[in-house]
């Protein structure tokens, strides 16, 4: 009888210290408090969730009106893997009822930001909130990783490859299930299969003009599967 309440002790130990090292790893508490203030959608709101890491993060800073002169909320968590991003999906996302949500992820994933992971993996996480989104009456919109040919905080990895990898099983994917996909990469890459100075001085992340080009081409996307 003592083991038996030993082992109920511990199970529920290790349960409650999982739970707790999950809501640390995916970051819920980073818009919990936006999160709670946001009402529910109007009617004829077709709301936007931009769902991604620093390159969505910094999207609002970098260009705050791109959000606020549209209904787009920004969701983006620096540093962050898909991994979890997929933990925090239905506190980000799913519980803000937006009508689509705009996946841009993978880059730190190639990057082994959370530890290194096969492409694969990093595509069925992405698919894997695609699936969640569909289920709960949300039109997924998947973009392209954007270009990179080395990263300064681990230069020791070399991603353009692993990019182009990535992007041609989220566009096959995309083509064979009636899922938008957005081509960023072809509008952004340079010759060196990475991004010039002028789209993103650290090779990574847009500079303003890299958002300029970007932000007609998520619209364009947006309009088309939001009508």
């Amino acid at each position: 009888m003592k083991n038996y309440f030993f082992l109920l002790l511990m199970f529920t130990f290790l349960k409650s210290h999982s739970q707790e090292n999950a809501v640390k790893f995916a970051n819920f508490e980073k818009y919990a408090v936006e999160n709670k203030a946001l009402n529910s959608p109007k009617p004829d709101e077709n709301r936007v969730v931009f769902y991604g890491n620093s390159i969505t993060e910094g999207w609002k800073d970098m260009h705050p009106y791109f959000f606020e002169e549209n209904p787009y909320i920004d969701r983006g968590i620096s540093g962050q893997t898909t991994s979890q991003m997929l933990l925090r999906f239905r506190k980000d996302v799913i519980e803000l009822e937006p009508k689509a949500v705009v996946f841009l992820a993978g880059i730190n994933d190639i990057a082994e930001n959370t530890g290194p992971i096969a492409i694969e993996d990093v595509f069925g996480n992405i698919i894997s909130m695609v699936e969640l989104a569909q289920a709960n009456q949300i039109i997924p919109i998947v973009c392209s990783t954007l270009p990179a040919n080395h990263f300064p905080w681990r230069e020791r990895i070399k991603p353009a490859d692993k990019v182009i990898e990535l992007n041609e099983l989220l566009k096959d994917y995309c083509k064979k299930n009636n899922v938008t996909y957005v081509d960023y990469y072809s509008a952004m890459v340079n010759k060196e299969k990475g991004l010039s100075k002028e789209l993103a001085h650290d090779g990574v992340h847009p500079t303003s003009e890299g958002y300029k080009i970007m932000e007609p081409i998520i619209q364009k996307a947006i309009n088309t599967a939001v009508k």
